[in-house]
């Protein structure tokens, strides 16, 4: 497996080189470690002065640099995989991409803070562009995982789509400790029982048709947990089921609670821009769970 780690010194990016020792790697694995050296214009267009500032900057980072990789390699020295370093300059979160797409990594692993300079609400802005934006599976690492050690428990949510498939797939090649706990979710919409919600008598014909449909979704939610089955192999020998009913996002919320799971998995269609950030389901776990969040992405 090749691995892509973006790192820019802080202890949101320490955490995830951390956390990357509970996989059981071997020596024909790969980990690219990458350090960007930012380049930020100002707002302003004040082009002599950002120019200057460019020039005397520039160098103190790229002196830095070093030292940097090295924290990370001294994490991750008892990893028995190929490291590679590199440093760049550019924009992080283009630069990233490109990088993934050059050395075909199969994923990318970040802080869920750092990489932007500044602090966002809950993810790095960097670190949320990477994930909406670039077409390679990223792993946001939370806090919570940084010092995980022996057993991790993944809760994969699957809506039975091209991407949730393509994720399964994915899942069943990444080298998770043999005592990995798997946790497959499916959640189907909400069939309230009429004659408790409303104060006027609801015909049989409709609580029929209810009960009926609720069966059928029930039947679909089995076929589309029995394929992720097939999907993952025997990769996982710690693996069960659930299907639960409601808002999708918010019960994969109340799931992760009940569970106390280390990462979150959910695929993405993987569309660009404003028509596609992630889905609303793969947006909104992103942003909540308290986690690590694993996003699939379909080729």
């Amino acid at each position: 497996m090749k691995i892509l780690l973006p790192t820019d010194g802080s202890k949101h990016s320490d955490g995830a080189a951390r956390f990357l020792k509970n996989l059981e790697f071997t020596s024909g694995d790969e980990i690219t470690i990458l350090h960007v050296v930012s380049e930020v214009p100002f707002k302003i267009d004040r082009k002599a002065y950002y120019s200057i500032l460019k020039h005397i900057l520039k160098p103190v980072r790229l002196e830095v640099s070093p030292e940097i990789i090295k924290r990370t390699i001294d994490i991750l020295e008892p990893v028995d995989a190929k490291k590679r370093e590199l440093v760049k300059t550019g924009y992080p979160d283009k630069i990233i991409n490109n990088i993934a797409k050059r050395y075909h990594a199969d994923i990318i692993v970040m802080g869920a803070r750092g990489l932007s300079g500044m602090k966002a609400l809950l993810i790095g802005g960097v670190t949320r562009s990477v994930a909406i934006n670039c077409s390679t599976p990223v792993l946001v690492v939370k806090t919570p995982q940084w010092n995980v050690h022996g057993k991790l428990k993944i809760l994969f949510a699957t809506d039975g789509s091209d991407s949730a498939n393509e994720t399964a797939r994915f899942l069943s090649s990444i080298p998770f400790g043999t005592n990995t706990e798997m946790t497959i979710v499916h959640v189907i919409p909400s069939f309230y029982d009429i004659a408790e919600r409303t104060h006027i008598e609801v015909l049989a014909s409709v609580k029929k048709y209810v009960a009926e449909m609720k069966t059928v979704a029930y039947r679909e939610s089995e076929k589309i947990i029995n394929k992720t089955y097939e999907l993952l192999g025997n990769r996982y020998i710690k693996t069960r089921d659930l299907i639960r009913e409601g808002d999708p996002k918010l019960e994969i919320l109340n799931t992760e609670k009940e569970l106390h799971a280390d990462i979150i998995v959910v695929g993405s269609k993987g569309l660009r821009g404003i028509k596609g950030m992630l889905g609303s389901v793969a947006r909104y776990v992103l942003s909540h769970a308290e986690c690590s969040v694993l996003i699939g992405k379909a080729k």
